[in-house]
């Protein structure tokens, strides 16, 4: 198939180009800074430098190329470092999750085959805050979430509804989980990965909160078998292993050589993390794989978190006993 992939050098599309061109696919990948065209050549894409916020350079990027799918996979999380601030840092993947979408939407309408396959999310603090601690793809997202993970959640309600109910278009939703590996804020010099090797990833109030990883290469296997299977509709793209902070954030400190985190009531934490990071900590449900790969065909490198902390981590993140 020829593949246009939005956001081709982001840290999933890195790992996405190689792995369509190896499966004999033609490959047209957007980024939005020049100086990664030579990357993609190098990987054997066709680059196309593209605002993904211009709506008219979309339109014309796109149907230029005339790919049999197009691949979303745009965000912009480069500055994420301050999680009191989660709503400001995700302001522009908001945007990239809303006009972007709508952008590369219109454009499809107009090509021979519509189809899309983009990125969604399944991590903490999106799924429904009540029932049982492991969610469904037919499940819904919180409808009361904190304020500020408010506009996050919103923005990919947007693009799911977008994806999945324009007339006319093949849409896939992959709602991946929290990305770990190299290149990933829990990967080798990652923000995460720092903070807790600083001791600055408290245990909230007990840490019952369910979470939900995947290692970024099994994101990017896994999105391969979306796009090769023609499946539409929602998947749950995680691990085998959804489990609670108290269980899994002592593991990753210990697989980096790190102390054990610290604790901390939700009353102090609040000062540090906001709301919204303590209903993350405390509260969240976690997602389950059992569609994707019953429907895609998928197999994980990384079946849980608890190998893949201790020895995909990348560039030397490894635990002393691995």
């Amino acid at each position: 198939m020829k593949i246009f992939v939005a956001g081709a050098t982001g840290v999933l599309g890195q790992r996405l180009v190689p792995l369509l061109i190896s499966n004999g696919h033609t490959v047209v990948g957007s980024t939005r800074m020049p100086g990664k065209a030579d990357a993609l050549r190098a990987a054997g894409a066709v680059p196309v430098i593209l605002d993904a916020l211009d709506r008219d350079a979309v339109i014309e990027a796109v149907t230029q190329a005339e790919p049999d799918v197009v691949v979303h996979e745009l965000t912009a999380l480069t500055d994420f470092s301050d999680f009191r601030k989660f709503d400001e840092a995700f302001a522009a993947t908001n945007r990239l999750r809303t006009q972007a979408t709508d952008h590369l939407l219109e454009a499809i309408q107009q090509l021979p085959t519509r189809r899309i396959v983009a990125q969604s999310y399944a991590g903490a603090g999106f799924y429904a805050r009540t029932g049982g601690p492991i969610k469904t793809e037919d499940d819904p997202f919180d409808s009361d979430p904190p304020a500020g993970l408010r506009r996050i959640v919103e923005a990919v309600q947007h693009l799911e509804r977008a994806v999945l109910k324009t007339e006319g278009v093949q849409g896939t939703v992959l709602r991946y989980g929290g990305f770990y590996g190299p290149g990933t804020s829990l990967g080798a010099g990652g923000v995460f990965l720092e903070a807790v090797r600083r001791r600055q990833f408290p245990i909230i109030a007990g840490g019952a909160g369910v979470w939900s990883f995947i290692h970024i290469e099994d994101a990017a296997s896994a999105t391969l078998a979306a796009i090769e299977s023609g499946r539409t509709g929602a998947y749950n793209i995680v691990d085998d292993d959804p489990a609670p902070v108290a269980e899994w954030l002592p593991v990753l400190a210990e697989a980096i050589g790190a102390k054990p985190p610290r604790r901390m009531p939700a009353w102090l934490a609040r000062l540090f993390v906001g709301e919204h990071g303590v209903i993350m900590m405390t509260e969240s449900r976690g997602a389950s794989n059992a569609k994707a790969r019953r429907e895609l065909g998928w197999r994980l490198a990384y079946p849980s978190w608890r190998t893949g902390f201790r020895v995909g981590l990348g560039d030397g993140e490894t635990a002393k006993a691995a």
